[in-house]
């Protein structure tokens, strides 16, 4: 069976998606700019839903923009790391390039080192890097658990051909997991590809309160239900 992890950045959203029957989440914030580091309290507090092990994986990435970071910055995401395991997280998302665009090895362990044998997924800057084989390897030495990724593609399930062949190379080290614009109808076809697991936000657009800027987000249950119910069929 595929996995199915859903993307949430608050406490209601875990909620919904942990009655909805998704296998795990992954807990970020501002998903408008493609996720940020969630604050110590919302991992607490997502974490004292349920004692599923597994469960509960973090988002760590400081900023919005590219991957490439300080020295200050890399300091600071091996602490969100270790505060993020200290808080119950059972994985961490991480990710990390250099200028030339390749996966930054030394800070990668780094944070491999921080997440004390935690699950370690390798989040959407895999996308990014200009020869994606050279860097599986590069995860698969680093002790990297799952590789997130749509190929580069607005759409996982059109990248299905490489993400088979990323499977085949992967050759068991390490799982991969199809994610940007998944719906439930590509489960099927993702599963086919050979990918362990599917990650989407299953999101909708909410009513906000007077002032402020951005857009409320809400995880809707039955976008959840039917990615599960998908799942539970390959």
């Amino acid at each position: 069976m595929i996995a199915v992890e859903i993307c949430v950045q608050d406490v209601a959203g875990a909620a919904t998606a942990l009655d909805g029957g998704a296998h795990r989440v992954e807990l970020c914030s501002a998903l408008e700019v493609g996720g940020l580091t969630p604050s110590m309290a919302a991992i607490e507090s997502v974490r004292a839903l349920t004692d599923r092990s597994g469960w509960l994986h973090v988002l760590v990435r400081p900023r919005p923009g590219g991957y490439l970071y300080t020295s200050a910055e890399i300091d600071l995401t091996c602490a969100d790391v270790a505060h993020a395991v200290a808080a119950g997280a059972d994985g961490v998302v991480v990710g990390a390039l250099t200028r030339e665009g390749t996966v930054d090895a030394g800070h990668l362990r780094a944070l491999v080192d921080a997440a004390q044998g935690r699950t370690v997924t390798f989040h959407r800057a895999f996308d990014a890097v200009a020869d994606r084989r050279a860097a599986l390897e590069v995860l698969a030495a680093a002790g990297v658990d799952l590789v997130l990724t749509s190929c580069g593609r607005a759409h996982a399930v059109e990248a299905a051909a490489e993400l088979s062949d990323l499977a085949r190379a992967a050759a068991g080290r390490l799982r991969i997991m199809a994610g940007g614009g998944v719906r439930p109808g590509d489960v099927a076809k993702l599963a086919a590809a050979g990918c362990d697991a599917i990650h989407l936000s299953a999101r909708r657009r909410a009513e906000g309160g007077p002032g402020g800027e951005g857009t409320v987000w809400h995880t809707d249950p039955s976008l959840v239900a039917a990615a599960v119910a998908a799942a539970a069929t390959v």
